[in-house]
């Protein structure tokens, strides 16, 4: 109760308004962007935090993180390309609903679910910030081990009808995730001699590549006018029935984004892929995932906004920054002199009251620049498929160029749409893909740490009674994903037998 009480009395200090509000809607600007990831949002404010007041820089700083994740949602709702990792998610219905001429509702959902989230993620981390940092520091490398390979049992759901292709699809990534330098001895491994392969592949050039690129090339194969978006410049935010729908989704999101967030490299991604997955096993609609439900976007964001919070959890309690954005933040304390950690909260109190007041700030402050911002996009989207394509096009290259100023990143780019393209062809799944590249890394490094730990002894995976909880976690949901995938398959089967038998007797 003191720490609500102190950190209420800078909610009306003006320094931190002015950097919460300057913060989301600087994040929200850079998450939007194509290749503009919220670590590089984050960096390119940086320089200017050297001459503020201490306080006023970390809630910018931080303020700009929750406006990115947030951001990420806006482009994978109007033109499929999530502007984030986390946002991959949400391209999978909400760029549906934006086909059927719902974007102002998609959009209305994402930004409704990313309040709630974001508050459920602040209160999570003022109140329970000291046990959540101690159940992240328990996790060792089997146990991290374990997290990977539950986050890539979630791609039995996500293969769609075909689970072979799927399982291609996964193998895919987990192979770009091996290029670069080698996680345990220092060796460069698939660089072809190329230095700029030597610190590996970038998950958004791949990301923008297979869902955005891919996009334009199927759409430049295509004859006539392409399909208009009719939605109306306007947020719509759901109506009490459908708030009541997506209370459990958001639920699941909200719980799922806290326990990933407080683990260093977990991040928002994992929560987002498995709160989506587990909306959809819960749901009383799981037919109408990926086929444009609110469900499938009200969970994957509340998980992703949640994430954003309470990822300060281990970086303010133990100065371990768990993700790029994190890490950029954790600069942003050491140019002023305070060093996060045990010693944080006695030392420099009123930093993390001043944080936690900018948060709140911040989180309504995206509520209100959201309304502003949308409607904007929304009309920009219902312009004329030629000069949209254009600007998506022109945006991509811009964006991605930017993350290194470099022309070769723009070619991994311009080869990952082709992949998809023919994937897009073959029906080939994209997220299997998108999951193995992003656990590749925590999956392979985790792994061989461990048996570097055990001495080759696998037994350490199940003598780590995190691990084994983990691993018994990801053998459950594929079995039950896969019997669930019987059942439907023999319950078809009997349904057109019984319809064969129907038009015989006719």
């Amino acid at each position: 109760m003191e720490t609500l009480v102190q950190s209420a009395s800078y909610l009306f200090d003006l320094g931190v308004i002015i950097a919460a509000l300057a913060g989301v809607t600087w994040g929200i600007m850079g998450g939007a962007l194509p290749g503009i990831s919220p670590s590089i949002t984050m960096a390119l404010l940086l320089p200017f935090t050297y001459t503020m007041e201490p306080m006023s820089a970390i809630v910018l700083l931080a303020s700009t993180y929750i406006g990115a994740e947030y951001g990420g949602s806006v482009p994978a709702i109007l033109i499929r390309t999530p502007g984030t990792n986390a946002a991959a998610a949400t391209v999978i219905d909400g760029y549906e609903m934006n086909r059927q001429g719902k974007a102002g509702l998609a959009l209305g959902i994402s930004l409704y679910s990313g309040v709630l989230g974001s508050l459920f993620g602040l209160a999570m981390l003022i109140l329970l910030s000291g046990p959540l940092s101690r159940v992240a520091l328990a996790f060792t490398p089997p146990a991290y081990f374990a997290l990977g390979v539950l986050g890539l049992s979630v791609i039995a759901t996500l293969s769609g009808e075909n689970l072979v292709k799927g399982f291609i699809a996964a193998i895919l990534g987990l192979m770009v995730a091996t290029i670069g330098t080698d996680p345990v001895t220092g060796g460069t491994r698939f660089t072809f001699g190329s230095s700029e392969l030597l610190s590996g592949i970038e998950p958004v050039m791949i990301m923008v590549g297979l869902f955005a690129m891919s996009e334009l090339l199927v759409q430049a194969g295509r004859r006539g006018e392409a399909e208009r978006v009719t939605s109306r410049p306007r947020i719509r935010f759901p109506d009490l029935k459908l708030a009541r729908r997506l209370a459990f989704p958001q639920s699941i999101g909200s719980v799922i984004g806290t326990f990933e967030g407080v683990m260093p490299g977990a991040g928002g991604t994992i929560a987002s892929f498995m709160s989506y997955n587990e909306a959809r096993r819960w749901s009383r609609r799981p037919e109408e995932f990926g086929k444009g439900s609110p469900e499938g976007i009200a969970a994957p964001e509340t998980a992703n906004n949640t994430v954003a919070e309470t990822a300060l959890v281990p970086l303010l309690s133990f100065g371990i920054p768990g993700s790029n954005s994190t890490a950029i933040l954790l600069g942003g304390f050491l140019i002023h002199g305070i060093v996060p950690g045990p010693m944080l909260f006695q030392r420099s109190g009123e930093i993390v009251h001043g944080l936690y007041a900018g948060l709140f700030t911040a989180t309504f402050g995206m509520l209100v620049m959201g309304m502003l911002l949308l409607p904007a996009c929304i009309w920009l989207v219902n312009r004329p498929r030629p000069y949209l394509n254009a600007f998506i096009f022109a945006l991509i290259l811009s964006g991605i160029y930017s993350i290194h100023n470099s022309v070769f990143d723009l070619g991994i780019m311009m080869a990952a749409g082709a992949v998809g393209f023919f994937m897009r062809m073959l029906r080939f799944p994209f997220l299997p893909t998108v999951l193995g590249l992003v656990l590749g890394y925590l999956v392979e490094s985790s792994f061989r740490r461990s048996l570097v730990l055990s001495g080759d002894d696998l037994l350490i995976f199940v003598n780590d009674r995190i691990s084994l909880g983990l691993l018994t976690l990801a053998v459950l949901f594929i079995a039950g994903s896969l019997g669930k995938r019987i059942y439907d398959l023999a319950r078809r089967r009997r349904v057109e037998a019984f319809s064969q038998g129907s038009e015989a007797r006719e």
